[in-house]
């Protein structure tokens, strides 16, 4: 299993991901290095380790495991995922159909993991996991999961809760500037007409800026309104901007 290195994690420059030429070709796991926002929020809320997992792009939402960027020992992640312990632990198991808050202690408390998931926790200091879910209305499509020796207090789950998405926005960034766009399907031109589109031009405007027809600006904002899968323009350039394709 291949895990990227800390200098090229989501929290390093775009330069660092220059290399490859679409999400598949980056490594799923990545080891995360030291991030501000991470850090600024670990003062608040003391936490040993932290796993960032799911992008808001098709294919790659959590559950999925093609996205996640963490600080956990590489050799605990090594061991974890060649002994495919994910398709055992209970833990993931409950975290893959969660819609809310799961906590490692109420779910073992049910389901007894394996002794291999325990032996290698223990190993590892992998203690009280407690997954945070990040939605997009009713569309979990990212998680963002804490550990630490003692468990989380019901204050501290509530202020991680609140906080998950910012974290999550923060680590997977880099990675949605550098490839959400080309993976959710957006050429050139419906990005160029998209950007100018979200600073108020109207479409003759918008051919004047990029030189463009009236004709094709109009079939290329239609276009990202399909690709986005919303309803209008106004819709399209909120969604292009919660999702980070533009700024």
């Amino acid at each position: 299993m291949v895990i990227m290195p800390a200098d090229l994690v989501s929290n390093s420059p775009l330069e660092a991901l220059k290399d490859y030429q679409d999400l598949r070709s980056v490594p799923r796991h990545r080891q995360l290095g030291r991030n501000p926002i991470v850090e600024r929020f670990r003062l608040a809320v003391p936490f040993d380790y932290i796993a960032v997992n799911g992008l808001d792009v098709d294919h790659y939402r959590f559950g999925r495991g093609y996205s996640t960027d963490t600080d956990l020992p590489p050799a605990f992640i090594e061991a974890y995922f060649g002994d495919r312990l994910y398709e055992v632990d209970p833990f993931v198991a409950a975290a893959k159909s969660a819609a809310t808050v799961v906590l490692e202690e109420v779910v073992y408390r049910t389901t007894p993991p394996p002794d291999r998931v325990t032996y290698l926790t223990r190993t590892f200091g992998v203690r009280n996991r407690t997954l945070l879910p990040v939605k997009r209305g009713d569309i979990v499509y990212g998680a963002v999961t804490m550990m630490r020796a003692t468990p989380f207090d019901d204050e501290e789950i509530a202020f991680l809760s609140a906080v998950a998405e910012c974290i999550h926005t923060s680590v997977t960034k880099p990675l949605m500037d550098r490839f959400a766009a080309k993976q959710i399907g957006l050429t050139r031109g419906e990005m160029a007409c998209l950007t100018q589109a979200s600073l108020g031009l109207t479409s003759e405007a918008i051919a004047k800026a990029t030189g463009f027809q009236t004709e094709t600006v109009n079939s290329y904002i239609k276009s990202v309104i399909k690709k986005l899968g919303v309803t209008n323009r106004v819709a399209a350039i909120a969604e292009a901007l919660r999702r980070r394709l533009i700024d």
